[in-house]
């Protein structure tokens, strides 16, 4: 496969996965900011931080009020990384590669840009918000279940299921950083309900919250949710499924090419880190420089898949 074709695939989907990353953020601020009296500006900051937005946020505005943060995450043309950005680039790459997609994907991927298009096309108001959003998570999904129920198992596929889970274990790092850090307001409300409360909202982040109900029989404590965050290989948004899914489909591709490359000892190495781990021992390393180092090799990792696979878009 040539490594544009390869690239239009993996960056199609990893904006994709964005999208709905963008959302559910905007989603977990709202939710919050709309049981808070006082101080929502610090909620609605800590999701511009999560999505690595703050220095072009802070170029056009000075508060962080939250009409002005919905409208630079959802629309704001200057804004790469909001929806309507990263979906027009979806269904740009999407063009791109149309030989290699379905017709399935492709309508799906159209049909989500044509949609987002016209609901995004004014600032979107308090009121409509959440059908917004909903609207925004349910047509990325609509895009991925055409991938799963339509295309082949082959190099496009696993290209763009490592899209997907590059993207989506960068934001899970970044979502149990960022959230909670930022928000818990000094260590000594550690083990509180309010630090109960900042765990069950990074839950609600990554629509987590009745997964963990079913499969964890331990309270909403920090450990518990932060292991299943993490460890937890059920979970389609953990730390550990995503990786597992990487790995899986850089084997699929070197049985495909015949060669392995750097990434796949890359992806190993950071396999590894997720095995045998006990979630006291990584709370004894510091959960904020593991999360930390994790997201750092994810980025090393994405740009080594670039390199080793030549994409050149």
């Amino acid at each position: 496969m040539l490594g544009k074709t390869a690239g239009g695939l993996y960056w199609m989907f990893r904006f994709l996965e964005r999208a709905e990353n963008t959302a559910r953020l905007i989603e977990a601020g709202f939710r919050i900011a709309l049981t808070r009296s006082n101080d929502t500006e610090s909620e609605w900051k800590s999701v511009i931080v999560t999505l690595a937005a703050q220095r072009g946020f802070e170029a056009k505005h000075d508060t962080y009020d939250s009409t002005q943060v919905i409208n630079y995450l959802l629309r704001d043309a200057d804004n790469p990384s909001s929806v309507l950005s990263v979906i027009k680039s979806a269904r740009d790459n999407a063009r791109l590669v149309r030989t290699a997609l379905t017709t399935e994907v492709w309508m799906s991927v159209n049909e989500t840009w044509m949609l987002l298009s016209d609901i995004l096309k004014n600032q979107v108001r308090d009121v409509d918000l959440p059908e917004v959003l909903s609207t925004i998570r349910q047509q990325t999904a609509l895009v991925r279940g055409a991938l799963i129920g339509t295309m082949l198992r082959k190099d496009t596929y696993h290209f763009c299921q490592i899209g997907i889970h590059i993207e989506r274990i960068d934001n899970t790092a970044r979502i149990i950083d960022v959230k909670y850090f930022s928000l818990l307001p000094a260590s000594s409300f550690v083990g509180g309900r309010l630090d109960n409360v900042q765990w069950e909202t990074l839950l609600r982040s990554v629509s987590a919250h009745r997964s963990f109900r079913w499969a964890v029989e331990d309270g909403f404590t920090g450990p518990a949710i932060a292991k299943f965050l993490i460890l937890d290989r059920r979970l389609p948004r953990s730390l550990s499924f995503c990786i597992d899914e990487i790995v899986a489909n850089l084997g699929q591709l070197e049985q495909t090419y015949g060669e392995r490359a750097a990434c796949h000892d890359q992806a190993d190495a950071l396999l590894m880190r997720f095995r045998n781990r006990d979630i006291s021992t990584i709370f004894d390393e510091g959960l904020h420089e593991f999360i930390s180092s994790i997201i750092q090799d994810t980025a090393n990792l994405g740009y080594q898949i670039e390199q080793d696979f030549r994409f050149n878009i």
